[in-house]
């Protein structure tokens, strides 16, 4: 074969192949669609359709699974998420998509049968770590918080575990862990409903240690825990009468300039430097605000965002056009 008609071969290979990429994205727009209209029937058959004419198409088949759930055609859409998490090119996604199904059916051994096979072939895979957590904790199963944890270590930019450890930690008398884990999912996604549910747990968290001093850490306390309790005691002068912004500006204040005066060497942590940031910058006084009085008294803020347009101006500029992430290494939760 000339070099030529090999390259002419080639280009009409490529372009089949684009043209099967094209058709087979819009068969799953069309699907979402009508699956959006609450049409899974239709759904259905227009993916069984695009089956024929693209078999194997993995893109179509998971689509297919969520339509047969979304169906509740649970025997189904069970047959074939089990078959696509046996493919060698399966992810993620084949994996979570299995689990609903599982979850749908209750059949809970088995569904931690396939998080635990998902988890060996994806062992940094932060969702299906939240997922499996959050079928035992539905299931009141106390090792939920230990697949939380898990994703934290394995996969430290995933939001789902933080926000989920926070709201078990909040429930179990763990202050340090609910504040900590609750302030980084809040930066993480900073804009979304389930952040305002983290603003009021961090300042219920903070009464609880600071109001109602519910909390010592206990003999087994790791040495990262001990050292953000103690410097928090430290500075919690200004807050044991009341707990409000204008306090926890004062309190958070100092913690950060004694964290990095002590413990920054020994404990990187991306929380504090972010904190420490805002402090250099300025914005920490509206940082505060923004995590204390939206979502809580949103009247309060709507006006004080009014009265400091500019500095929430420049708040909004620093938080929202950057990505929050916490680096591999700094885990420091003892179980």
């Amino acid at each position: 074969m000339s070099k030529q008609m090999y390259l002419f071969l080639l280009s009409i290979m490529i372009s089949l192949v684009g043209l099967s990429q094209s058709s087979i994205k819009q068969i799953q727009q069309t699907a979402r669609d009508l699956n959006n209209r609450s049409d899974h029937a239709n759904a259905v058959l227009v993916l069984s359709q695009g089956l024929r004419d693209f078999p194997k198409a993995l893109e179509l088949e998971k689509d297919l699974v969520l339509s047969l759930t979304l169906q509740r055609d649970y025997a189904r859409a069970k047959e074939l998420a089990l078959a696509l998490t046996q493919r060698a090119d399966a992810d993620v996604v084949c994996f979570q998509l299995a689990g609903n199904v599982f979850k749908a059916l209750e059949e809970v051994k088995e569904c931690e049968q396939l998080y635990q096979k998902g988890i060996k072939k994806f062992p940094a895979s932060g969702p299906l770590y939240s997922e499996w957590g959050e079928l035992r904790s539905s299931n009141k199963d106390g090792r939920a918080i230990t697949c939380w944890e898990d994703g934290i270590q394995a996969d430290p930019s995933y939001r789902g575990n933080y926000y989920n450890a926070a709201l078990y930690y909040s429930k179990n008398n763990e202050p340090i862990w609910a504040l900590l884990y609750a302030e980084i999912y809040i930066n993480m996604e900073s804009r979304s409903e389930r952040s305002l549910n983290m603003k009021k747990i961090l300042l219920e968290q903070y009464q609880q240690l600071f109001i109602k001093h519910a909390y010592q850490p206990g003999k087994k306390t790791d040495a990262f825990t001990h050292q953000v309790f103690q410097l928090l005691e430290n500075a919690s002068g200004p807050a044991l009468q009341a707990v409000n912004q204008e306090t926890l500006t004062m309190v958070r204040t100092r913690f950060v300039l004694d964290w990095f005066t002590n413990n920054a060497s020994a404990y990187p942590f991306k929380l504090f430097e972010h904190q420490r940031q805002l402090l250099q910058s300025g914005l920490f006084e509206a940082y505060d605000q923004w995590l204390f009085s939206d979502g809580i008294d949103p009247e309060g803020f709507a006006q004080w965002s009014l009265e400091h347009s500019a500095t929430y101006t420049h708040l909004r500029e620093f938080l929202y056009n950057r990505v929050f992430k916490i680096p591999a290494g700094q885990y420091y939760k003892n179980r």
